[in-house]
Parts: structure tokens; C-alpha cells; sequence
């Protein structure tokens, strides 16, 4: 298997691709398609895009946490 710190590497370059990624997402997709919508829609729009990233970034953590199989 994979050794722990190795693991680790490509769960820390995983990590930072994913944020940017989202960041770049939604900050384009906000741009296009959220200026015409109230406020509300502003509030929950950001709310889901900023929170949404948390549960792809738990399973790569978990993922890097795994202790080494031998």
C-alpha cells in the first residue's frame, strides 16, 4: 500500500486544488448567474458555496488519515 506520508503529499496537493478550484468555481458562477437575484438568494447562495467544499474536503482528509495497511 501506500505509505502514510506519500498519502499525505497527495492529499495536502489535492486539497489546495480542490479550494482553488471552488474559489474559482463559484466566484465565476456568482458573477453570471447571481447578480439578478435578491438578497436572500445572495445570503443562501454564498452560505452553500462557501460550506459546500467542507464534505469533499473530509473524505480526502479521511483518506489521508488511514492508518498504513502491512
Amino acid at each position: 500500500m501506500m505509505p502514510i506520508r506519500v498519502r499525505k503529499f497527495i492529499g495536502t496537493v489535492l486539497l489546495i486544488i480542490l479550494v482553488l478550484g471552488w474559489a474559482l468555481f463559484f466566484m465565476a458562477l456568482a458573477q453570471g448567474r447571481i447578480q439578478q437575484a435578491g438578497g436572500f438568494w445572495h445570503f443562501m447562495y454564498y452560505v452553500i458555496a462557501g460550506m459546500g467544499w467542507i464534505v469533499p474536503a473530509g473524505i480526502i482528509i479521511k483518506w489521508m488519515q488511514k492508518p498504513e495497511e502491512v
